[in-house]
């Protein structure tokens, strides 16, 4: 095993009727203007926003308010978020949402505690040093985005997506209700389920350094989502199933499922952020439909890791040879998605990609990671060409 360090300074607020809690959250953490940031119109039409706002009214809290963040939020949402901080002073960001609204409200955080353009953090030319501190009220379980040190923002010009993770945009508390994802389309749920999952499986797919305890931890969070995605697919309604998989959410991307070991893999998450910035699909499809294929060219260089998640998460026999085994246990993680109503390749994602936008996606993934990633497998260019090209 590695060392390692765990910072988890996030108060989670879980149950019914959490969102109520909000305004006495804020004032714990010193919050006197806020701006409210959240995306689509199903926050208003559920009526949530307005309760939130008149519990801060109630509050004598001050507020100004963002919506429009999309799926893979966009960069020039986070320009207009960080002047309408600075033009009102705000000091605290509330996002109301899923992930698309946190990433963004978290890069707005840092635009406005940092000199100039927030774009050269995502695109690593230097380091934040602070962020503006941020609370979160989920309303879809998926990204993990609410106790993690990460965001996602896509640059439009050249449709660039990229990440950047910092202790600093940790949110300072996030409300859980499990009510509040009832009314998500089967689908956002489906995809959620499976984001979650490979948040754990890209720390667990390693050739460096694991704990058994660590790995004791991640094959339970993944057997526990794994079985109340299909329940969630038959009883959308079910509260202790959508409790289940919001708190593995959270468990999945904080940082405890990959203690002890080599940070992790996380080639199918760079992979599929070039499907997500050119094509704009929805995260979770595409991790589906992209890491069946990823997990072929590389299982053989992790030949250990896949039998024993082949054994232990998916349930297969554990007779005959490793590779066979390993195998099975692919096989099985594909039926899976499909049961939920996931694609396995990016023809059932809906994608078609010419052999141009296939070697644009290579090279824009490479010079994303800095020339090679992977510790199942550490993986080229011509690697991610190929793997893109399988998936087809």
């Amino acid at each position: 095993m590695f060392d390692f360090k765990y910072y988890t300074p996030t108060k989670v607020v879980f149950g019914k009727n959490t969102e109520s809690k909000v305004a006495d959250l804020i004032n714990e953490f010193g919050g006197k203007k806020v701006l409210i940031h959240y995306g689509g119109g199903s926050v208003v039409r559920s009526g949530l926003l307005k309760r939130v706002t008149d519990t801060l009214d109630a509050a004598g809290i001050s507020y100004v308010v963002l919506g429009g963040a999309v799926p893979n939020p966009h960069l020039g949402l986070v320009y207009e978020g960080i002047e309408i901080c600075k033009k009102e002073n705000i000091d605290f960001l509330l996002a109301v949402g899923g992930g698309s609204a946190i990433d963004s409200a978290k890069a707005i955080g840092y635009g406005v505690a940092n000199e100039g353009d927030v774009w050269d953090f995502y695109d690593y030319k230097r380091k934040a040093k602070a962020c503006l501190p941020l609370g979160v009220i989920l309303t879809i379980a998926a990204t993990g985005s609410e106790m993690s040190d990460s965001s996602v923002i896509t640059k439009e010009e050249g449709l660039v997506k990229r990440g950047y993770s910092s202790d600093y945009s940790r949110p300072r508390f996030a409300i859980m209700n499990p009510e509040l994802t009832m009314t998500l389309p089967d689908y956002q749920t489906a995809c959620g389920c499976t984001d979650i999952m490979m948040h754990t499986m890209e720390r667990y797919f390693t050739n460096g350094g694991n704990m058994d305890l660590t790995d004791s931890l991640a094959e339970g969070l993944l057997r526990t989502v794994k079985d109340n995605a299909v329940i969630l697919r038959d009883d959308p309604k079910n509260y202790d199933a959508r409790a289940e998989v919001m708190w593995a959410g959270s468990l999945a991307h904080n940082g405890l499922t990959g203690c002890g070991n080599d940070g992790g893999d996380w080639m199918t998450h760079k992979l599929e952020h070039e499907l997500g910035g050119l094509y704009d699909v929805a995260h979770g499809a595409g991790l589906a439909a992209i890491w069946g294929t990823w997990a072929r060219y590389v299982y053989k260089n992790c030949l250990t890791r896949f039998k024993k998640y082949a054994i232990n998460v998916m349930g297969v026999s554990a007779e005959g040879t490793d590779e066979e085994i390993a195998i099975r246990g692919i096989e099985a993680m594909e039926d899976f998605y499909r049961s939920i109503n996931m694609p396995t390749n990016l023809r059932e994602l809906g994608v078609n990609p010419t052999e141009e936008e296939l070697k644009l996606m290579a090279h824009k993934c490479a010079v994303g990671v800095g020339g090679a990633m992977g510790s199942a497998r550490l993986l080229n260019e011509e690697d991610m060409y190929n793997i893109f090209k399988a998936s087809v």
